[in-house]
């Protein structure tokens, strides 16, 4: 089986929904000539031509208003936003009008968004965030953040075929880091089904996307004292996996949430709430959350080493929990 890069699956995966359905094109700031800021979209319009990579301007609601009116006349259209944090301009376009609009008029509404989000690059507040918990309040919006390239591209394809508009997450960090093996051909993974990262015996993680490899970092540096620690990797925030969490709880008895996102109102609060009320039996200590603080992401390499959460971090929150 071939190995691809993060960013690489990604292109896969939407080249043959492309190649497949001429229904879907893409359309965002640069997709086109230039083959997008991160060059996921590198080469689509020579092959596809400029009518279905469509170059567009700096306008990111009419981007997703453009997108929603051709969804409703059948299309299947897929838009960058050249970062995650762009996406706030077309926030009335996402939450009132797709969101609300197969519930107003039982219209589908198969759009997907990517969204190029997360930090570690020194890219400051306006292209590191991951606002991944604010679309997941809103009914109607389907929310996925894949974590490997085999699931970056078959969440892909789930999102492209989904009737509902998808946010989908891709984490800018993992682009280029993380490779491995990836199948050439289509193949889907559905929402909702978490992933088993590593098995353990003794503490549960809950995470997803560039977090899921921090986490493991920490699990390995923490088998050497002995402590098996398990991590769920949830793929896709909404709809989120709640069994296979409670499983995992219920196995583990000790529970650690972890996201990139802020603290206050992280969709991590939402599944430490959601194990309190339906495994508290289960738990032998405190759900133990950590997230970043609640500021901007800062653009000084020390200070959004300090804002993001880090293995060590990890590291000591795992060790309370071991004390137990």
């Amino acid at each position: 089986m071939p190995v691809k890069t993060y960013l690489q699956a990604i292109s896969d995966g939407l080249r043959q929904e492309m190649q497949r359905d001429k229904r879907v094109y893409v359309i965002g700031e640069d997709v086109g000539v230039y083959g997008g800021a991160f060059k996921v979209t590198n080469g689509f319009q020579a092959e596809f031509g400029p009518w279905r990579v469509i170059d567009a301007p700096l306008a990111e609601t009419a981007i997703v208003g453009s997108c929603t009116g051709a969804a409703i006349m059948g299309m299947r259209p897929v838009a960058e936003m050249q970062f995650a944090d762009f996406v706030s301009c077309a926030w009335d376009q996402l939450v009132t009008v797709a969101a609300k609009q197969f519930y107003r008029a039982g219209t589908p509404i198969p759009i997907v968004v990517r969204c190029p989000s997360g930090g570690g690059f020194s890219g400051g507040p306006f292209h590191s965030q991951n606002p991944e918990s604010s679309f997941a309040h809103i009914a109607g919006l389907k929310v996925v953040c894949p974590a490997t390239p085999a699931d970056a591209k078959g969440l892909l394809i789930s999102a492209i075929e989904d009737p509902n508009p998808v946010i989908y997450f891709e984490h800018k960090h993992l682009y280029r880091r993380i490779k491995d093996e990836v199948p050439d051909e289509r193949y889907t993974v559905p929402f909702g089904e978490a992933r088993i990262h590593r098995e353990g015996d003794d503490i549960t993680v809950v995470t997803w996307g560039a977090m899921v490899y921090t986490a493991d970092e920490a699990a390995e540096k923490l088998a050497e004292d002995g402590v098996s620690v398990e991590i769920l990797d949830l793929r896709t925030v909404v709809p989120w996996d709640k069994k296979a969490v409670l499983r995992s709880v219920e196995k583990t008895s000790k529970v650690l949430v972890l996201h990139e996102d802020t603290r206050t109102g992280g969709f991590g609060a939402e599944i430490a709430a959601t194990i309190t009320e339906e495994a508290f039996e289960s738990l032998d200590a405190p759900v133990k959350r950590i997230a970043a603080p609640d500021t901007p992401v800062p653009f000084s390499p020390p200070l959004e080493k300090a804002f993001i959460p880090q293995v060590d971090d990890v590291l000591a929150g795992l060790k309370d929990l071991a004390e137990y």
